[in-house]
């Protein structure tokens, strides 16, 4: 059965930094491509960051672009998003993501809160 577990989220102050991570199992990582989403209140799930099954990542959203990274370990069936200089305004639920063409064939993970404040 496919999982994806999130964990690393948190409270962090504005300016701070946090690493995602997003734990895989139940079908062969290497030959996915994984992403990111994020869901603030009130707003509409938004795409944050895609990474290829080759490791090239994509930033999603513009609000993200050059503080945010996506990478991968294939090794550990991981993929995880480096956030830095965090805003308020990135105060979300943070889902991973395995997409597909097919509605039936994406899996998400449960979220973690991510909390800047100061």
């Amino acid at each position: 059965q496919v999982q994806l577990v999130e964990s690393g989220g948190g409270l962090v102050q504005p300016g701070g930094s946090l690493r995602l991570s997003c734990a895989a199992s139940g079908f062969t990582f290497s030959s996915y491509a994984m992403a990111w989403y994020r869901q603030a209140p009130g707003k509409e799930r938004e795409l944050v960051a895609l990474i290829s099954k080759t490791g090239r990542g994509t930033t999603g959203t513009d609000s993200v672009k050059g503080r945010f990274t996506i990478a991968r370990d294939d090794a550990k069936e991981t993929v995880y998003l480096q956030m830095n200089n965090l805003k308020p305004e990135d105060t979300a639920v943070y889902y991973c993501n395995r997409p597909s063409t097919r509605p039936e064939d994406e899996y998400w993970g449960q979220g973690t809160q991510v909390t800047v404040s100061s």
